[in-house]
């Protein structure tokens, strides 16, 4: 199994932060078919190979993704898509 870890900063707070995140979970949702639920201030993503969560705090969002077996082989390209995905949601 592949683990990816990214964190950004952002100065959004954290309600806006928590926006712009529920709207990268409806593209993830309808790209890669990614189901969103949220506990607390952390989105819970999941499919089958994948599971991850996304935390938002006040300044920064922490994302955290576990992959398959078969998905590990792709965790560089994957960790790429999720760097440039999240960057533009923040920006």
């Amino acid at each position: 199994m592949a683990r990816i870890q990214i964190e950004r900063a952002h100065a959004l707070g954290k309600e806006a932060a928590r926006a712009k995140a529920e709207k990268l979970a409806h593209k993830l949702k309808e790209q890669y078919g990614l189901e969103p639920s949220w506990s607390g201030d952390t989105l819970n993503l999941k499919r089958s190979g994948v599971k991850g969560t996304l935390k938002v705090a006040e300044d920064s969002l922490r994302i955290e993704v576990e992959l398959g077996l078969l998905m590990s082989a792709m965790s560089g390209t994957i960790k790429s898509e999720i760097e440039k995905a999240l960057d533009k949601a923040l920006a």
